[in-house]
């Protein structure tokens, strides 16, 4: 029987070794599809587009250059799929960038993005590796607490080590 509960979460994703991360607080809505897979689906706040033009006049060598920016038309929809040695994230939305992630413990899972276009042809997912080196999920009977910790990969070339962290209220 699916059941849902709405709570305010926090899901938050850092890089251990690069000067990235992103942190979502928000409420979502916690579907439980059986006794220990659970779907949340929650609204991130939108990117902001940018698009950084140069525009200098001859006559106005001392100007500097102005940015451009375009907000997005709908919000992203992000919704994980979580089991206790399992979890898929996809994220879609407002024609921006796209991506699927499948993290399990111990395997090389897949991490698919799509990158927005303005022609109509269709265009594969960029295809990334990552290897889930941690899975810790806490909570009964509804998750609270989910942590990953995983490396990204393109090849044999690795694009860093990742955590993802997430935080649900009860």
């Amino acid at each position: 029987m699916l059941t849902h509960h709405r709570k305010p979460v926090c899901l938050s994703m850092i890089s251990t070794d690069l000067p990235i991360w992103s942190v979502v607080e928000t409420a979502g809505t916690l579907y439980q599809r059986d006794t220990d897979k659970f779907h949340l689906v929650l609204t991130a706040p939108p990117l902001i587009s940018c698009e950084v033009g140069n525009y200098l006049h001859p006559e106005d060598t001392l100007s500097q250059p102005k940015n451009n920016f375009f907000p997005p038309s709908s919000p992203r929809v992000l919704w994980l799929e979580i089991s206790p040695h399992r979890v898929i994230m996809t994220m879609q939305g407002n024609g921006q960038v796209s991506y699927r992630h499948l993290w399990e413990l111990g395997v090389y899972g897949i991490s698919r993005f799509w990158l927005p276009d303005e022609s109509l042809q269709r265009h594969e997912p960029i295809r990334l590796r990552n290897f889930t080196k941690s899975f810790i999920i806490s909570g009964h009977p509804f998750p609270n607490h989910l942590r990953l910790e995983y490396e990204l990969w393109a090849g044999k070339l690795q694009l860093g080590r990742y955590i993802l962290n997430l935080e649900v209220q009860n």
